[in-house]
């Protein structure tokens, strides 16, 4: 067994308020060494996901005002982004994504430095990492996450349609990649409907940003030569009535958003991550909804190991739900797992960890 990874963790109850959960993050981030990462006058990228509009999942700007005022303790600056989406909505271009932000309250002074969405029609921002992967030769990623000298990643740690649940390497793999990396990853996605339970009420095929659907005598018909995988139409129906064919390559996905990870990873520069395991939802912030609590709020992570923060994070959920897993409960047909797995066949981390309480 390889060695463990340190992850370190700060319990939040549910009584906390976002001040004192922000001053938990701010002291996660000191009392971990985290913020001796940060050299003057250096600027720090801390990737994050703003919240699709609707959704109330994300991680309060207050929270990441925590880590801005340790880097600025340290005489260092921060810049807060994210990159814009696959599916359509309203973080599709970063223009209306920079807005959406600011409506979440994601302002410079808010969260105590910059706001940025890169925008990758400029082909100046947009970098192509070789990845030694068994599915991707070629990472597209934002160019500010591998030319920062620190990195760090603000996951907000839930479920997720695909992948069982999202944390540090989502947030990396996924997160990090330019529309056409997004695409890349999401290429074998193979959803179909199912008609008995398709009521045809067209959302599926409105929120299609490939135009793949059509409702043709009361029920959705998707058309594959165009379908782009994106999985817009799973996140919207509310009749169980799109579901993944994962008997084909859909279950790939997986591997291939950790082969991104491995892109930006590989990059120089430190790497800190993150997880904030509040309000846990069964889905991820994209969906423009205000979904229900599955389990319990946890409490705050931060490693400098990917793999070892996320199974960190996954056990101790699976403990506060009460011994039982509620990512496989929402998501039966998902392997919650496997992108850890893949982690550690890439060198990207360990599952093993030791995990270290703060105390206040």
């Amino acid at each position: 067994m390889s060695h463990p990874s340190k992850v370190w963790f700060i319990p939040v109850d549910e009584a906390d308020t976002i001040t004192a959960i922000a001053d938990k993050l701010r002291l996660l981030f000191d009392r971990s060494g985290f913020s001796d990462a940060v050299s003057a006058n250096s600027v720090a990228q801390i990737k994050m996901h703003f919240g699709e509009k609707g959704n109330r999942g994300y991680v309060r700007p207050e929270l990441i005002r925590g880590i801005t005022d340790a880097i600025r303790a340290r005489g260092g600056r921060a810049v807060v982004s994210d990159t814009n989406t696959l599916y359509r909505g309203g973080r599709t271009n970063s223009r209306d994504h920079l807005q959406l932000a600011r409506r979440h309250g994601f302002t410079d002074e808010a969260v105590g430095g910059g706001v940025e969405i890169p925008d990758e029609k400029d082909a100046t921002s947009v970098a192509s990492v070789p990845v030694a992967g068994r599915f991707i030769a070629a990472a597209k990623v934002l160019r500010c996450y591998i030319e920062t000298p620190l990195l760090v990643g603000v996951a907000h740690f839930k479920g997720h349609l695909v992948t069982g649940f999202g944390g540090a390497l989502k947030n990396i793999g996924m997160g990090c990649a330019t529309r056409e990396g997004k695409l890349a990853q999401h290429a074998a996605v193979a959803p179909f409907i199912i008609g008995k339970n398709c009521i045809g009420c067209g959302a599926c095929r409105d929120v299609c940003p490939a135009d793949a659907i059509t409702v043709i005598d009361g029920k959705a018909r998707l058309d594959p030569a165009k379908c782009i995988g994106c999985a817009s139409c799973i996140a919207v129906c509310k009749n169980d009535a799109v579901e993944l064919d994962w008997r084909g390559g859909t279950g790939s996905l997986p591997d291939k958003m950790v082969e991104y990870a491995a892109a930006v990873l590989g990059s120089p520069g430190q790497k800190v991550f993150i997880n904030v395991a509040l309000r846990i939802t069964a889905e991820c912030d994209c969906l423009a909804k205000d979904d229900p609590r599955i389990v319990p709020d946890v409490g705050l992570f931060a490693a400098t190991d990917p793999a070892a923060i996320d199974q960190a994070s996954y056990d101790l959920v699976c403990t506060k739900a009460g011994g039982f897993d509620p990512f496989r409960k929402a998501h039966p047909k998902r392997d919650p797992v496997r992108q850890l797995d893949c982690a550690e066949r890439m060198g990207l981390g360990t599952r093993n960890y030791e995990l270290v309480t703060v105390g206040q």
